[in-house]
Order: structure tokens, then sequence, then C-alpha cells
């Protein structure tokens, strides 16, 4: 097995390391805040001492939280002296990121793929995640033994890196519809006392089948939504990367002012600030 650089330890990155990990890599795992490490590095993890150590391995992953953090760790000065070597980010990045990123790369002499991918952290500890692929044929064959180990599916998009990473803004603005329907859909049926969750079986059941719909759907009906598998703050943040990638060619998103406003509503409740996307529902559920 090889050794596999792993950089982002937060739900999903620690997931996705520890799936490389269980599958017989030896992973070295980097994180600004070190500790974030500490329970990889107890399964047989090796820590790196710094994400430049981490990005030299012959293979190395990224996922973190945004554009600002993943253009500060993948800098050039860290992939200095990395040549020949191969990075996958996976994180949920602007198609702009993905330019600037990938020509820092290029510069260094490394290949770059762009991976963002589908599913929470439950599903990347199993392997089970659909993967959104973009970047030259040779990469993403020589990435598909770990891609493999990550995913149930690999998507491909063609060569621009970017593509991958508009695939996904894409996938998550229409999410973040869906959570809205489902709140509005919700806040009727029970203004009518009729129960939730027979709503939602109803609907995941006929005409909305799918993981969004059953998944989410429970969770709103439910109000369970803790622990947070993906927060409001970065809800709102891919309202933003699809905003600004309809900007860039002039694309109007007539919903888009309407699910802001869901979503910063939500977030200067300090209640609901803490937990997870789908909570924006109570936004339209209280009233």
């Amino acid at each position: 097995m090889a050794t596999v650089g792993f950089l982002g330890m937060g739900n999903m990155g620690s997931a996705m390391a520890g799936r490389l990990l269980d599958s017989g890599h030896e992973v070295l795992v980097w994180n600004r805040t070190a500790d974030a490490c500490d329970e990889l590095v107890g399964r047989g993890a090796v820590r790196a001492q710094s994400a430049r150590e981490a990005l030299a391995a012959p293979v190395s992953f990224s996922m973190f939280a945004n554009d600002d953090a993943s253009e500060a760790v993948l800098s050039g000065e860290n992939l200095a002296g990395t040549a020949g070597r191969m990075h996958v980010n996976t994180a949920s990045i602007s198609a702009a990121a993905a330019d600037r990123i990938a020509a820092v790369h290029a510069e260094a002499g490394v290949g770059y793929l762009a991976s963002p991918v589908l599913g929470r952290p439950a599903v990347a500890a199993a392997g089970n995640l659909n993967l959104l692929v973009a970047g030259p044929d040779a990469l993403v064959e020589a990435a598909a033994p770990y891609l493999a180990v990550l995913g149930s599916r690999t998507w491909r998009f063609g060569e621009e890196p970017r593509r991958a990473n508009a695939v996904k803004i894409a996938v998550n603005f229409t999410i973040l519809h869906a959570l809205q329907a489902m709140a509005e859909g919700i806040t009727l049926v029970e203004s009518q006392d009729v129960d939730a969750s027979d709503f939602v079986e109803l609907l995941a059941g006929t005409l909305f089948g799918g993981v969004v719909y059953s998944g989410y759907g429970s969770m709103i009906a439910e109000r369970r939504y803790t622990p947070p598998g993906f927060s409001l703050p970065l809800g709102l943040k891919d309202l933003g990367l699809a905003e600004d990638l309809a900007a860039e060619t002039g694309i109007e998103l007539p919903t888009a002012p309407v699910l802001r406003e869901r979503f910063e509503t939500a977030l200067a409740n300090p209640v609901l600030a803490e937990l997870d996307w789908s909570a924006v529902a109570e936004v339209t559920r209280k009233g």
C-alpha cells in the first residue's frame, strides 16, 4: 500500500482519511489545529509536522472548509519541492479558486485533480461517497485506486478542475431549495394538524425518492438537527458560491435572495446557528 497525505481534519476530512487508513494505506495527516489529528494518530496514522510534509507524499488529498483555507495551504510555498506528486482537492470551493489553485499546482509541477464529494461523514467513513472528478485523464487513472476506496462511484466532468467544483456548487444549490421546499410543505401540513413524519414518508416513498428528501425530511420532521453533519454557515457559504458562479456569466438566480434571507435569519438565532443546515427549516416553521 502507498503513503497518502491528507490535509484538513474536519468531520469529512477525518472520515475520509480514516477510510484510507482502514484500507491499509499509510496516511500522513495534517491540520492547522494539531490536536484534530489525535484520534487518527491513535488509530495508526502518522502526524505530519507541516502541510509541506503531507503534500510531499506521492499522493495527497485535502478537505478544507472554504476558498481561503484551501488557498492558504495549497500554496506555492507549501508545494515547493513536490514536483511529480499528485494532489486531489475534495473541498467545495468556488470555480474561480479552483482555477487559481490549479495554476499554482501547474507552476510547481504537481498534478492536480478536483474531486468534491457528495455525502455526509458517515457515508465517507463507509467509503460510499459520490466523487465529482475533473482533471487530466492520466491523473484520474492514477488516482483511481484511492478514489475507489473513498467512493461508490466516480463521476467524470472533463479535464478542467473548475467543472467539478461548478457541478458541486449546483448540487448544493439544489439541496438548498429542497430544504426550503420541505420547510414550506411541512409547515403547511402541520398547520392542519397532519404529522410531519407521515408527510415526509409520503414524499420520499412516492414522488420525491432519494436521500435528500428522506434523510433531511426526517431530520426536519423530527427536529433532529444535532450533531450537525453539515453546518448552517457552510450552507450559506455554498449559497454564496452559487451566486458568484452565476455572476460570472450573468445568470439570474431568482430564488437566491429568498434562500439567503432564510439562512441569514437562522444564523442570527444563537440556538439555530449551531445546528445542522437543515435547521434553516425552523425559520419558516416558526414564521
